[in-house]
């Protein structure tokens, strides 16, 4: 049997939606714009790429620095050197260097802090006492060691070859066989040269070698001293300075730098 349609209120007035089906709401369904205009905030990062993370230095590469800042200072610079206080400036900076890296290195600062470091650095030391150039090299070959080491932005391999190769330049360059016939000497002479002519021959005579580049840096003809900065290489059968300078005790004082 049909259905009849709703006799609306009482009164004899008709609904004025009677007879039409209340429409129910169809679920909604996502479509291709829709979710392109929803990506942003429900998908921050595209697919296939991750947020990077900040790199963590590699316990490998803290104990490589450890075992080159060792063979460094105590293999390398203690046999040649022999002075204490530096030793323990080497390793307190390396380790200093390798613990504020290590806590503080990321991908994005990781650049910039490490340069910091190095110019901060630097400067407190070219502030300090004075330094020969060898020790210099031995103090940022100190802190480059501690920069690779806690930076943890390369991998293993690359980190542990830097450092090897950090030492290896470092015995090589320091060693006493490589130009062990060069020297260099700030002397006090007791004349007044004026003639460099003169006061290079009187030096080649005086220290049996060969001199190559010579400085004055003080020329007082009031007293009739001379004070120069000598560059020269030892002859075969030559005497050393240190002989030179007992047998010519009034005539030649020198320093060796």
């Amino acid at each position: 049997m049909p259905d009849l349609p709703d006799a609306g209120p009482p009164g004899g007035h008709a609904h004025p939606f009677a007879g039409h089906a209340r429409s129910e709401p169809r679920p909604s369904v996502p479509t291709a714009s829709s979710q392109a205009r929803a990506a942003p905030w429900t998908h921050p990062h595209p697919a296939g790429h991750r947020r990077s993370e900040a790199p963590v230095p590699d316990l490998t590469l803290l104990a490589a620095d450890l075992v080159a800042v060792v063979v460094l200072t105590f293999a390398l610079y203690v046999p040649r050197h022999r002075r204490r206080d530096l030793v323990v400036a080497y390793l307190g900076v390396n380790v200093g260097v390798l613990a504020v890296s290590a806590a503080l290195g990321s991908g994005t600062v990781g650049a910039g802090l490490g340069l910091g470091l190095f110019g901060v650095l630097s400067i407190i030391r070219l502030r300090s006492t004075e330094l020969a150039q060898s020790e210099v090299a031995y103090y940022f070959s100190a802190l480059a060691l501690g920069l690779v080491g806690g930076l943890g932005v390369t991998s293993v391999p690359l980190g542990v070859g830097l450092m090897a190769l950090v030492v290896a330049v470092m015995a090589v360059g320091d060693s006493p066989r490589l130009l062990r016939r060069y020297r260099s000497q700030t002397v006090v002479l007791d004349r007044a040269f004026t003639s460099e002519a003169a006061l290079v021959a009187h030096l080649e005579e005086l220290l049996g070698a060969r001199v190559h580049a010579v400085d004055v840096q003080r020329l007082d003809l009031v007293n009739d001293t001379t004070w120069v900065e000598v560059r020269y290489s030892l002859l075969d059968g030559a005497r050393r300075p240190a002989d030179a300078a007992s047998a010519d005790a009034p005539v030649l004082a020198g320093v060796a730098r």
